[in-house]
Formats: structure tokens, C-alpha cells, sequence
């Protein structure tokens, strides 16, 4: 018996008959099980409350409380009802043994007694209930060391996350501020120069006119140059192509100023910003996906801004995140006219609302709203997963909105929702303090 068990096991004899206690008693005792005696069932029930035996021998007919009863209360209760329960009875009846595996026995043992019967089953389920308590020890040193890993592999994820995010932006950032950097100087030089350019070119021109009235008759080989140059359609075409000019240099130095905007490389702390420059710098930077192409019309941007206050936010990750929100918006609408005739996108365009607001004095809300196809309830719940995109390969890596999350709930202490309709559109909110100390003061 104890080189089939670990250790000494404890086995409680209840049973009215003192004949029966003491052969079972002897039997078990010579096998090396400590026993316990107990003559009714109430006795039993009182005995287990003070110490759980490992196995149960249980009289079924005994006087007050039969073994029934008693089987019954023993797994009603939590501390008792893993205890493994062995009926012993005379009644060799199916509807009897029927019952009392119903009520939750493990055996029988019919009377009378075969010696070597009752002590192999004693030994079977004292083994089975050993083994029953070690698999279950196992099992919770599983579930602990899975929840563990589980734990780890998030945030191993958070961690790679952080990361991505932090060489992303700052390879983008110092990538834009180099750009703007570079091209700040020749602009600066070109749209600097504009005014005065267009000063001389006025003068040069009223000059021409002011020959052409005083000398209205030219010789003949300045009047052969004008009619080989145009000198009429010159003098109309170059103040035109003047104004383009002009036009493009504001173009390229307005892509400039939003570049430096965007990035903010050296703003590494929080500061106060101007919620609304960041939102037109990031579409400045979109602009060239806005306009109208061959397959469809262009998406239209309708700006709803509220008056806010200077938010203390941490802005070229801000920025990142309405780049993030706005790409994705152009991708679904894009793909969504793809479906669509031109006709049909001409009549119902692609629309993108921003929309800000002050909320409850210390937050503000930026809605970011798309009339595309709308997102499937299924597809929400995995949004703001690592590594989920519905993009094909090679066009998206899962990370964009991922990110997003991280910046505006950890960096910023704020929300970030996603409210989407299939067929009518999605819209994701922005939730941020103005305020960046006095919540985390709080």
C-alpha cells in the first residue's frame, strides 16, 4: 500500500455495526491507512469539519440518517464534495447503486466483506483521487504559467509597439524636418523675392506701353521681332504665367510650414498647441490623395471647427495619429469608389467631416467621419489589435491604428472610439484632456 501512495492516506469508516468498524479497521490498518471511525451520519458530517479524510467508506443503511443522506450533504458543501465516496450495503439492487452514483459515489462494496476486494478498491480510488489532486495542481501551474506567458507576449507586443512607433516617428519627423529643412531656404529666397519680381515686371510692362503710345509707329525690324515674339500675347501670358508662379511658390511654402508643423521633432515634452494647425497640416500633407483623378472625383474635406483652447498634447504623435485616421479614411473611399461608376461617385462624392469641440471644460472630442462603406460590427472589435489590417499584402501592416490607440490612451491618458454603420460611413473620436499635467496630478 505505501509503495502504491506518496503518503500515509486517511480513510473514514462510517457504519453503525462495530463488527464491520473493526474488520475494516484491521483490514485497512495492516495496509498501512491511518482510519477514522465515525458510527452515524451526523457523526461523520461533524467529523469532516475539523479534518477532510482522503476517502470515504460509507454504510448506506444506518438508523437517523441513512448513507444516502448523508453522500448528499458531503457534496453539497465545497470543502467536502471532492472527497471520493465508496457506499458499502447489502443491497445488491440496480436501482440502489444507480442512486447512489447519482448522488455522487465513486463504488459499491456489497456485504459481507471480501477482505482483499474492499482493500483493492480502497487502494484504486485512494490512487485515483492522489492522482485526481496532482493533475488538478498541474492544471493550475498550467493556467498560471499560460497566464504568464500571455502576460509576457502582451507586453513583448507593447514593447515592439513602442518601438516601431518611436523609430517611425522619429525617422519620419527627422525625414520631414530635413525636407523642409532643405527646400526652407530656396523657397524662402523665391517667395521673398515675389514682390519685388512682380514690381519690376509692372514697370518693364508700363514702360512697353508707355513706347508703344509715344511711338506708335516702330521701324520695320522692331515691328518684325514683335510679330515674331507675339509682343500681344506675351504681354497677356506672362502676367498669367506671373500668378502661377506665385500660386506655386505659396503651394510649396505652405507644404513647407505644414512639414515643420507635422514633425515637431524638437517638441519631445508636452506643450501647448493649436489642435486645428496640426488637422490642416497632415491634410496639406494628404492633399495630393484628395484631388480629382481619371477614375473619380475628388474627396471632399468639410472642416467643422469649434474654438478651442491651446491643447497641452504631445504633438508630432498627435499628428501621427490624424495621418493615421485620414489615410485610412482615403483607402476605404478609394476602394469604395473602385466599386462605383464615375458617375454614381460624381452624383454622391467622397466627403471626409472633422469636427472639434470642448467637453465638459476640460476635454475636447475630434470626430474624423467618412461617407465610405462602413466597418462590419465583427471588424470593430479588432481594430486597435497589433498586426490586424483588411488591407492585401504589401499595402498595410496592421500597425497604423495600433499605434493610434497606444498614443491616445497611454500617451495622452484620453479615448479612442470607432462608431461604424456597413453602408453609411465610419467615424472615429478622438478624446483628449486640455489639460495634460492636471490629469495625470489627478
Amino acid at each position: 500500500m505505501n509503495s502504491a501512495l506518496d503518503q500515509t492516506a486517511i480513510v473514514l469508516i462510517v457504519d453503525d455495526n462495530p463488527a464491520n468498524l473493526g474488520v475494516l479497521s484491521e483490514t485497512l490498518d495492516q495496509a498501512g491507512v491511518e482510519v477514522w471511525v465515525a458510527k452515524s451520519g451526523k457523526t461523520a458530517l461533524e467529523r469532516v469539519k475539523y479534518a477532510l479524510p482522503d476517502l470515504i467508506l460509507l454504510d448506506v443503511m444506518m438508523p437517523e440518517m441513512n448513507g444516502f443522506e448523508t453522500c448528499c450533504q458531503l457534496k453539497a458543501d465545497p470543502v467536502t464534495r471532492d472527497v471520493p465516496v465508496i457506499f458499502m450495503t447489502a443491497l445488491s439492487d440496480t436501482e440502489n447503486k444507480v442512486q447512489g452514483f447519482q448522488l455522487g459515489a465513486v463504488d459499491y462494496i456489497t456485504k459481507p466483506f471480501q477482505q482483499d476486494e474492499v482493500l483493492a478498491r480502497v487502494q484504486l480510488h485512494l490512487k485515483i483521487a492522489q492522482l485526481s489532486k496532482k493533475l488538478e495542481e498541474k492544471n493550475a501551474l498550467l493556467e498560471q504559467k499560460v497566464t504568464e506567458t500571455s502576460r509576457a507576449y502582451q507586453d513583448l507586443q507593447q514593447m515592439q509597439l513602442q518601438l516601431i512607433q518611436n523609430e517611425k516617428m522619429s525617422g519620419l519627423g527627422q525625414m520631414a524636418a530635413g525636407i523642409a529643412h532643405e527646400i526652407n531656404n530656396p523657397v524662402n529666397f523665391i517667395y521673398g523675392n515675389l514682390t519685388h519680381a512682380k514690381e519690376y515686371i509692372d514697370n518693364i510692362m508700363g514702360l512697353l506701353t508707355l513706347y508703344q503710345t509715344e511711338y506708335p509707329n516702330p521701324t520695320p525690324q522692331i515691328q518684325l521681332k514683335q510679330e515674331e515674339i507675339d509682343l500681344d500675347f506675351v504681354q497677356e501670358d506672362l502676367m498669367k504665367l506671373f500668378s502661377s508662379m506665385t500660386l506655386g511658390a505659396h503651394r510649396i511654402h505652405d507644404i513647407v510650414k505644414s512639414m515643420r508643423i507635422f514633425s515637431r521633432v524638437d517638441e519631445a515634452e508636452a506643450k501647448a498647441v493649436d489642435i486645428h494647425e496640426g488637422l490642416d497640416s497632415t491634410l496639406t500633407i494628404l492633399h495630393h490623395r484628395l484631388k480629382a483623378r481619371p477614375e473619380h472625383a475628388a474627396i471632399e474635406v468639410v472642416r467643422s471647427y469649434s474654438s478651442l483652447p491651446p491643447i497641452e498634447c504631445y504633438a508630432g504623435q498627435l499628428n501621427q495619429v490624424f495621418m493615421n485616421i485620414l489615410s485610412n479614411a482615403i483607402d476605404a473611399l478609394e476602394e469604395y469608389n473602385q466599386q462605383r461608376t464615375f458617375d454614381e461617385t460624381g452624383k454622391q462624392p467622397g466627403r471626409i467631416h472633422i469636427s472639434t469641440e470642448v467637453r465638459d471644460d476640460h476635454w475636447i472630442a475630434i470626430r474624423i467621419a467618412d461617407n465610405g462603406p462602413g466597418i462590419s460590427e465583427n471588424l470593430q472589435r479588432k481594430l486597435f489589435d497589433p498586426f490586424f489590417t483588411t488591407k492585401p499584402v504589401g499595402k498595410g501592416t496592421g500597425l497604423g491604428l495600433s499605434i493610434s490607440y497606444e498614443i491616445i490612451i497611454e500617451k495622452h491618458g484620453g479615448n479612442l472610439y470607432c462608431h461604424s454603420t456597413p453602408g453609411q460611413g465610419t467615424e472615429f473620436v478622438i478624446e483628449i484632456p486640455i489639460q495634460q499635467q492636471k490629469l495625470f496630478a489627478a
